[in-house]
């Protein structure tokens, strides 16, 4: 097989990961722009009548959510493959972790969907009072959030692992091993809740900033395929 048989040229698994990764990072801002202002921070009867008075832009937010945890999981894959000469348990172990925090993602957004239901007045739901169910609703945003961070901090064991592998191999500049491995130590700090809260716009910058870096250098530099080419026949032998 030859560099020019697309399924296995390192140029195409670059441009792939960075098209990949440019849209995974473009449908989550769409999200956090449709969901700006919609939850308000320990006010259920304004986040309440948000969710209802903006239902088609809350649902078009989350499924924005869902569609880049589609693209983040094709990362993941893209990522396994173009590391993998690097180092093949690393790379594999650094998809698992992605993985897992896009499970652990999909698996919040039930969350978002359940004010959906508390909120949407059906009949068996006539036992609470408003208060309640806007109380209730605001508490499952709360949830999500925290699910969310759970998910980070497997995002930051990824960001990690491809910051060494990027260090580590010999197609790829290394600046961007470091930021990785940086804002891989920034994903970690959601293990402590309130540290991350006071941190958190800087971890969101940094975090922005490398993603950004690693999909602009696949897409316009992609990888040094004679470089690339070496490394994974050591690898093999």
């Amino acid at each position: 097989m030859t560099d020019h048989t697309v399924g296995t040229s390192p140029r195409f698994k670059a441009r792939a990961a960075g098209v990949c990764y440019l849209f995974n990072i473009l449908t989550i801002m769409v999200a956090v722009f449709f969901f700006r202002g919609l939850i308000v921070s320990g006010d259920a009867a304004a986040t309440g009548a948000n969710v209802l008075a903006h239902a088609p832009l809350f649902r078009s937010g989350l499924a924005a959510e869902i569609i880049s945890t589609a693209w983040s999981i094709a990362v993941a894959t893209l990522l396994y493959g173009l590391l993998k000469p690097v180092n093949r348990d690393f790379s594999l172990l650094a998809a698992f972790f992605r993985l897992i925090a896009c499970a652990i993602a999909a698996f919040s957004y039930l969350f978002q969907l359940a004010p959906f239901i508390v909120l949407g007045g059906a009949s068996y739901l006539s036992a609470f009072k408003l208060e309640q169910l806007q109380a209730l609703s605001l508490l499952f945003f709360k949830l999500h959030s925290q699910v969310m961070n759970i998910s980070i901090v497997f995002f930051g064991f990824h960001f990690l692992l491809i910051g060494f592998l990027i260090l580590k191999s010999t197609f790829l500049p290394r600046p961007l091993g470091v930021l990785w491995a940086f804002a891989g130590l920034g994903g970690l700090i959601f293990l402590a809740p309130p540290l991350a809260t006071y941190l958190f716009r800087y971890i969101v910058a940094v975090g922005l900033l490398t993603e950004v870096s690693l999909t602009l250098w696949l897409l316009v530099m992609g990888v040094n395929v004679q470089r690339w080419k070496e490394q994974a026949s050591g690898a093999v032998e």
